[in-house]
């Protein structure tokens, strides 16, 4: 009777050879849930999947880039091919590019918005295409920032596209709720990872003291809280945006 909650579930996660998409994976396959892992890079990618199995876990590893369609479309048939079916996408693919709204170059927007929008939202729509084909419904879910709702410096294009997944969560939420398939978004704050120390080595010390809890987040943290989401137990939850930032929004203070 263990792991009801995710009996012979089986879930797609994009950008998830390290950090938050990492630990979501982890958790998910202690639960029972079947992972098919993707990330860019094929030596990170295969480490995260060896990873996960030697702890006992179902995980395939699929490399390539998560806005490309043939590697979506791989995503979703090697989920079918090898677990069965599909039950859960989360588009956790993303890449952050800094610069000044008025120095800022077409070719920097073109890429962000190819990972962080298009990778997303073709990702849902073949996950749900596959989801209402089983007639079993599913959840989907996007990951957004607080950037995506509190203007920060230097990210006005990167919070631009986060806003817009806080957007596409809603919208699928209504356009899918028949198939009964939910839809929601994670928005987290400053999150401990190796990609933000190695932007900044001095990322946790400025964080914990802008933070009201005086800390900044775990990849655990967001993992929890992807994990609820996308549990029976928030069966009635749709089209939301969860925020994770131990207050930050709250203030919004910048960093310094």
């Amino acid at each position: 009777m263990k792991h009801q909650e995710f009996h012979q579930q089986t879930a797609i996660i994009t950008g998830a050879g390290i950090g938050i998409g990492f630990e979501i994976a982890c958790q998910l396959a202690r639960k029972g849930v079947s992972v098919v892992l993707n990330d860019v890079d094929e030596t990170i990618a295969q480490q995260a999947a060896d990873a996960i199995t030697a702890e006992g876990g179902k995980c395939t590893a699929v490399v390539g880039d998560s806005s490309d369609m043939l590697c979506i479309e791989q995503m979703v048939g090697q989920a079918v091919q090898q677990y069965g079916r599909l039950d859960m996408a989360i588009a956790n693919a993303g890449i952050t590019t800094f610069g000044s709204f008025l120095e800022y170059q077409p070719d920097m927007l073109q890429r962000l918005m190819a990972v962080n929008l298009q990778g997303s939202f073709f990702l849902a729509q073949r996950a749900a295409l596959q989801m209402i084909k089983q007639e079993s419904g599913g959840s989907l879910l996007l990951m957004s920032s607080v950037t995506g709702h509190q203007a920060h410096p230097d990210l006005t294009a990167y919070g631009m596209t986060k806003a817009a997944l806080r957007m596409l969560a809603k919208s699928l939420a209504v356009e899918l709720a028949s198939y009964g398939i939910r839809v929601n978004a994670l928005s987290p704050g400053a999150t401990l990872t190796e990609r933000t120390v190695q932007l900044d080595p001095h990322f946790e010390d400025i964080w914990e003291r802008i933070t009201p809890l005086g800390k900044t987040a775990t990849p655990a943290d967001i993992a929890h809280a992807a994990l609820f989401l996308l549990s029976p137990q928030a069966g009635h939850i749709t089209g939301q945006t969860l925020v994770i930032d131990g207050g930050w929004t709250s203030v919004s203070p910048p960093p310094e």
